[in-house]
């Protein structure tokens, strides 16, 4: 199963609400904080609506 590793890079501070909701859905919420999850569509996603505050270090197969 593919994972990707995700890392916070920004503080969900002033930002909106549904921001800081989907970083908490990522299981993250302080900066420097990574988690590696699955790499599936609905993950991507999640990452894609938030780029300024999260980055992809890693993608393993």
């Amino acid at each position: 199963m593919a994972t990707i590793v995700v890392k916070q890079i920004a503080s969900a501070a002033r930002r909106p609400a549904i921001q800081a909701a989907t970083l908490k859905g990522l299981g993250l919420g302080k900066i420097n904080r990574t988690r590696e999850l699955e790499d599936t569509p609905s993950v991507r996603g999640m990452v894609n609506k938030i780029p300024h505050l999260v980055t992809i270090v890693e993608e393993k197969a």
